[in-house]
């Protein structure tokens, strides 16, 4: 049994990378002694409630910095004002971690990369230091965070570098040269589900309500659909964390200009899996998602998904063109010609299973160790 450190930058924002963080405790506790080292106002447990996840919560000792919650609550209330602060948490994270690590005899990220002084395992949802090197726009303070945490090549080159998606180890390959294993995220099949003729002829939209998602775009798109003559509705399901308020309160007010518009605010699984296992469309909107949990779930439930024409997502629909979008009005074209085909769809449920994400994660950490 070893002592193992998953370093997790916060749990707050209830997303995909945040059931890579539980699942990755979950599958390791088997084995190892787990400590989470993260910045959250959300206790583990609540969250592995939410996403049905077997994480032994009582076992888990999680330890942050002092003030955590508090400097947690700070930043979540600041969102809307200071913009992306994943980095920064990162950097608390890491630093706090850093005086600590010599109890440890390995660091799991699930927080991307990170300049550790002890053997890692590095899961990159996306690089989020030295993004200047890509041409993106990452904000005017990650060339600090950059020198404070951020690895160089040489870094990573003996760390176990596992990636998201193909989509996301090709980045990391141009940013830092080392070529990542790529470990998809875990999604269990969802169901049982009825036959297709007894679903509903609606569409839902999962996942965090923020900006970066196009939540706004995904009522555009089935608002034009009606313009058509079909008759769908919309539900939007997802978490609303503090950061983003500003941005859920303008959904809820086009929602409640639409008689066929819900918004359902941190649901429960079982709500969300009867939402997913009972209609027939699934709909993401953000660009660039580096893998597209939620599009991966419209998959397990035996849905018709639709999702921008790049990123990780890509690999999730096999590149189909009757499933991936450059813009508004493609989706308005791809969803009308979905209903009026009316077909379930062909693709695995099981592709991404939990199962197979466990093993993996236990395999790369035992080759680390070994």
């Amino acid at each position: 049994m070893a002592r193992v450190a998953v370093v997790h930058n916060t749990l707050d924002f209830h997303g995909g990378a945040d059931v890579v963080c539980l699942t990755v405790c979950e599958a390791l506790q088997r084995d190892h002694d787990v400590t989470l080292f993260t910045l959250a106002e959300t206790a583990p447990a609540s969250l592995a409630e939410r996403f049905d996840i077997d994480l032994d919560a009582e076992q888990l000792d999680v330890r942050s910095p002092r003030g955590a919650t508090a400097v947690a609550t700070v930043l979540s209330t600041a969102g809307p004002l200071v913009g992306p602060q994943l980095p920064l948490r990162s950097v608390l994270v890491h630093q706090f971690f850093e005086r600590e690590a010599d109890a440890f005899d390995l660091a799991v990220s699930t927080a991307n990369e990170f300049d550790f002084s002890i053997p890692s395992v590095q899961y990159v949802h996306y690089p989020q230091f030295r993004l200047d090197r890509l041409a993106e726009e990452s904000g005017a303070l990650n060339p600090l965070w950059s020198r404070m945490a951020g690895p160089a090549r040489e870094d990573l080159e003996d760390a176990g570098v596992l990636a998201n998606s193909s989509w996301t180890a090709a980045v990391v390959e141009d940013l830092y040269g080392i070529e990542p294993a790529v470990v998809h995220p875990p999604v269990d099949p969802i169901g049982p589900h009825p036959d297709w003729d007894e679903r509903e002829n609606g569409v839902v939209v999962v996942g965090r309500i923020a900006p970066d998602k196009r939540v706004l775009d995904a009522i555009d798109i089935v608002d034009g659909v009606r313009r058509r003559g079909r008759d769908l509705h919309l539900h939007v399901v997802g978490a609303a964390p503090r950061s983003y308020r500003r941005y859920v309160e303008r959904v809820e007010a086009a929602a409640e200009e639409r008689s066929y518009v819900t918004v359902e605010r941190d649901v429960s699984r079982a709500r969300l899996e009867a939402l997913l296992r009972t209609h027939k469309y699934g709909l993401n909107c953000k660009p660039r998602e580096h893998f597209g949990m939620s599009v991966a779930e419209y998959v397990a439930a035996g849905m018709v998904a639709f999702a921008p024409d790049s990123g990780g997502q890509r690999e999730i629909l096999d590149g189909r063109e009757d499933s991936l979008f450059g813009s508004v009005e493609e989706a308005i074209e791809l969803l009308d010609a979905a209903v009026e085909r009316d077909r379930a769809p062909s693709q695995s449920p099981t592709r991404f299973a939990r199962s197979r994400f466990r093993e993996a994660i236990r395999e790369h950490v035992n080759k680390t160790l070994n």
